[in-house]
């Protein structure tokens, strides 16, 4: 029997743990940023009295470190104040008879929780092969909501028709997508899922932080993490960007990295941001009201194309073939 699930509640700004995942030490991990759990914790209760509520995580961040930690921090709300996503990453997948469920089941021990609002396909791998394999999850209750991420635009349909056999649908697409890294919408992605009603939620909006205006060729991100190896030399190519988006916020009162988010937003998408202390919090409070001109984004756009770099990830395949 189907369940009748919650509505998924669609924020202007989900909230992003993958920094999450790191060790805690500063200058270490992927991202170099320490973590400290009281600012978690205060940072939990802003965004929850702020509205933002929906957050996103997976079992590839930190290998459990970053799901382990969010349930730990969240367990001073109500199960139901918040909404949780976390991924299932074929790559990662057990040699198991039910790879996909033997997956949330461990996202759910680490995430002290019996259910999630909405659960990815991380990388589609293979989509007939693991897009099934959510039906069961969505009709015992202990999945609300499935969505696919770093899928291509046939990919997303395949997965959409597979899905809608079974009477359901594909909720959300969750892609890079940044002032630098477009290539969701030049395949049309973001206009099929308009045209679907399906959320699209953007990741590495602010690509790691290289568009927040806090980095510079002169103030490099941390030289031991794993993002300074693919941002610090691009970053004097990215000036002209950086500066622009730092004049646009001070005509506006905001900083570069709240204009980036507000461009995300302006574009139809959900921009997932990583927070971490509770200042970023009221960033994205900022962000969300920010009104960008047709001016602005189209000059940052076209700066944005002039840096002439490429941030796709190495876990990304590019959308446009």
């Amino acid at each position: 029997m189907k369940m009748a699930p919650d509505d998924l509640k669609i924020p202007p700004v989900a909230l992003g743990t993958w920094a999450w995942g790191d060790t805690g030490g500063a200058g270490r991990g992927y991202f170099g940023s320490g973590l400290i759990r009281a600012d978690l914790e205060a940072m939990v209760d802003k965004a929850h009295a702020a509205g933002f509520r929906l957050w996103d995580t997976a079992m590839v961040y930190g290998m459990g470190r970053a799901e382990t930690l969010l349930g730990e921090v969240l367990k001073r709300l109500p199960r139901r104040a918040y909404q949780l996503a976390t991924k299932f990453t074929p790559q990662a997948a057990g040699s198991g008879d039910h790879p996909v469920a033997d997956m949330l089941e461990q996202s759910l021990a680490r995430l002290g929780t019996d259910y999630v609002d909405l659960y990815w396909i991380h990388n589609p791998g293979d989509v007939v092969r693991w897009t099934p394999q959510l039906i069961p999850l969505l009709r015992s209750g202990k999945v609300r909501h499935v969505g696919v991420s770093n899928h291509n635009l046939g990919e997303v349909q395949l997965a959409n028709r597979l899905l809608g056999e079974a009477g359901f649908r594909i909720e959300a697409v969750q892609n890079h997508y940044s002032l630098l890294y477009r290539g969701s919408e030049r395949a049309g992605i973001l206009d099929y899922c308009r045209g679907q009603g399906i959320p699209f939620f953007a990741y590495m909006v602010l690509e790691q932080g290289a568009l927040s205006g806090k980095y510079s060729p002169n103030h490099p991100m941390p030289i031991d993490s794993d993002r300074a190896a693919t941002y610090n030399t691009m970053l004097p190519q990215l000036k002209t960007l950086t500066d622009a988006l730092t004049s646009i916020g001070e005509r506006l009162g905001a900083s570069a990295a709240e204009v980036a988010t507000a461009w995300a937003i302006a574009k139809g998408t959900t921009p997932i941001v990583g927070v971490t202390r509770p200042h970023h919090v009221d960033s994205l409070v900022r962000a969300s009201h920010l009104t960008l001109t047709r001016d602005d984004i189209v000059e940052l756009e076209a700066v944005a194309d002039a840096a002439e770099v490429n941030t796709r990830g190495w876990w990304e395949r590019e959308m446009v073939g």
